[in-house]
């Protein structure tokens, strides 16, 4: 029998020790800030380096970058690649016809170069090929959106650094747990909610993903039996037992 060369596929890493949250009800300030309490419980003395994955949105930054300020904690942003490669094929589009298998090979050699460090280069480029094919405003539109983006991200583009260490670039892991936690309940067809109900089923969710349901519910049914029981007895309501 003729051994077969084909390599076998690898099964990929999966994350560990993961912990969710999730609210309809806070802002992104206290979520943020939550967020920062478990990463202090998990890393009190700030030993560790932390990183944080955003999509880019100039709030969740500016959040961020608080929350560490005042915990005096120094933490590294990066921009999920994901939301890089959105951006460049926007950009593609403005210069290639729909399906254009040219287009596929400009967002790769565009995205290479981003891997590599070269985000202000690359938005330059985006600029100068609207300009050299004399493209109108409506045209280079999306082209010029993704240069913006680019120069305007350059701070949180330091995917040399990331790769070199082995911090994560891209997002899959919380979009996952996104879908889990949040969409796979929240979104089933006919479903309609409120606020606090919606709130209750993501947080009940979240205990169950992060592996503390069982802690919470003793906690839960401990301040259950105070709330009916022994708040009755301080207040005199009933004779204190035997």
């Amino acid at each position: 029998m003729l051994a077969s060369t084909a390599e076998k596929t690898l099964p990929g890493p999966k994350a560990k020790r993961k912990w969710l949250t999730a609210s309809v009800i806070e802002d992104a300030a206290q979520v943020v800030s939550e967020v920062f309490d478990e990463a202090q419980r998990r890393d009190p003395n700030h030993q560790r380096t932390w990183v944080a994955l955003v999509d880019g949105n100039n709030h969740q930054i500016d959040r961020i970058k608080k929350e560490a300020k005042t915990r005096g904690v120094e933490v590294t942003i990066l921009i999920d690649l994901v939301h890089v490669l959105e951006y460049l094929w926007g950009a593609a589009w403005s210069f290639f016809q729909e399906g254009d298998p040219a287009a596929e090979q400009w967002v790769h050699d565009k995205a290479l170069a981003v891997l590599q460090g070269k985000a202000g280069i690359v938005a330059a480029a985006i600029r100068r090929k609207a300009t050299t094919l004399n493209l109108d405003s409506n045209q280079r539109a999306k082209a010029d959106r993704a240069a913006d983006y680019l120069h305007n991200k350059a701070p949180y583009l330091d995917y040399p650094t990331a790769l070199q260490s082995g911090w994560p670039i891209a997002t899959g892991v919380i979009e996952g747990a996104c879908r889990h936690l949040v969409k796979d309940r929240m979104d089933i067809t006919g479903a309609r909610w409120g606020l606090e109900s919606a709130e209750a089923i993501l947080q009940l969710r979240a205990l169950t993903s992060n592996n503390d349901f069982d802690q919470y519910w003793a906690f839960h049914l401990a301040q259950e039996r105070c709330r009916v029981h022994a708040s009755r007895y301080a207040l005199g309501a009933i004779p204190q037992p035997a």
